[in-house]
């Protein structure tokens, strides 16, 4: 059988423009516990300054480019959304707010989905950081 479509096997990386990489990376080491693996410094391989981070660990640990330019002109729902447990929920509060970024409020939520922590960076990219899982949502919408 043909594909019509590409075997997609799975995400490769996210890349965020940023004015700042120094206040980028803060956040991410800060609040996704993101770890760099590479600095461009002065170079430019691609179209500007870049860094790499790496979120999680093993083969499962998700890519994280940064690269300088100029921030989002304005903010939207668009976002991405890291899986945390609930036990970590009150922590990543803290953390986000020791940092001063703007917390945007949470959607109206259905018992059963999980709870989400949704925050703005520097940039006006918006970052979820949720607690429950896709099959947990079916559940509930479906059950």
């Amino acid at each position: 059988m043909e594909r019509n479509t590409p075997a997609i096997e799975g995400l490769s990386h996210m890349t965020f423009i940023v004015a700042d990489l120094d206040r980028m990376e803060e956040v991410l080491v800060t609040v996704l516990g993101a770890r760099r693996v590479y600095d461009s410094g002065e170079k430019t391989f691609s179209l500007s300054k870049e860094r790499f981070f790496l979120v999680g660990e093993g083969e499962g640990a998700l890519w994280i480019a940064t690269m300088e330019g100029d921030p989002l002109p304005s903010r939207s729902y668009n976002h991405i959304a890291f899986k945390i447990a609930e036990a970590e929920y009150d922590d990543c509060l803290d953390r986000i707010n020791k940092l001063g970024l703007e917390l945007r409020e949470s959607r109206p939520r259905v018992e059963g989905e999980g709870r989400s922590i949704y925050f703005h960076d520097h940039d006006n990219h918006l970052f979820e950081l949720h607690t429950g899982t896709l099959a947990e949502r079916l559940r509930r919408y479906t059950g």
